[in-house]
């Protein structure tokens, strides 16, 4: 059953949902012009970047803009619980080893419900395996800013934004792993891939 068939069983529902876009992720993208305008003066403007960069289908009820992060309140209609059943189904397919039918499914879960940050950080993930770095980072940055996070996905981040030629986005994104995780060797290997320094492992027990 298709998106448009699933509408006609059973009406989508509202929901909202904050967002935390970090201009981080947004060096270089037009949504990053918007932490250069000023929200006193230039209010409109700004209001105009955020819509464009959430889409159709998120609208923009509220934002809060600083230096660095903008917060966002957006409502959507979706299908919530049809779209997390897809992404379940989805992750036992990839399990399975059918990655290209998993990515297919984990699409559809987002058009199903595009506040579906499980489906989304999954889709980034799958993406970047397959080495489509630029979509990959879109819903991987997307997944971010919907409250996702940890290693893997910041360590997917990294190697997208490496691969997009932002060297230093992707060595903050691996510095950030290595908060989380001061060992994970994935992380540290990268950063020294990019030049950075990384300081040597002290003895001890592991927790």
């Amino acid at each position: 059953m298709n998106e448009s068939e699933r509408s006609a069983v059973r009406a989508a529902t509202r929901q909202r949902q904050k967002l935390v876009i970090r201009r981080e992720d947004h060096i270089g993208d037009p949504i990053g012009i918007a932490f250069l305008e000023s929200a006193e003066t230039n209010g409109d403007a700004v209001l105009d970047r955020l819509r464009e960069y959430l889409g159709a289908k998120l609208k923009l009820i509220k934002a809060e803009v600083s230096h660095d992060e903008i917060t966002v309140e957006v409502e959507a209609r979706g299908w919530r619980e049809e779209g997390a059943q897809m992404t379940a189904a989805a992750k036992d397919l990839y399990a399975k080893g059918v990655k290209r039918g998993a990515l297919t499914m984990y699409r559809d879960a987002v058009g199903l419900d595009p506040l579906n940050t499980e489906a989304l950080l999954r889709l980034g993930l799958v993406l970047t395996e397959q080495e489509k770095f630029a979509d990959a980072f879109v819903a991987l940055k997307r997944a971010r800013e919907f409250g996702a996070g940890g290693a893997e996905m910041l360590i997917a981040m990294g190697r997208c934004a490496a691969k997009l030629d932002r060297r230093g986005t992707a060595a903050g994104y691996y510095e950030q792993v290595l908060k989380l995780e001061p060992r994970n060797f994935v992380a540290r290997s990268a950063l020294r891939a990019l030049g950075r320094r990384v300081g040597p492992l002290r003895a001890g027990r592991q927790g």
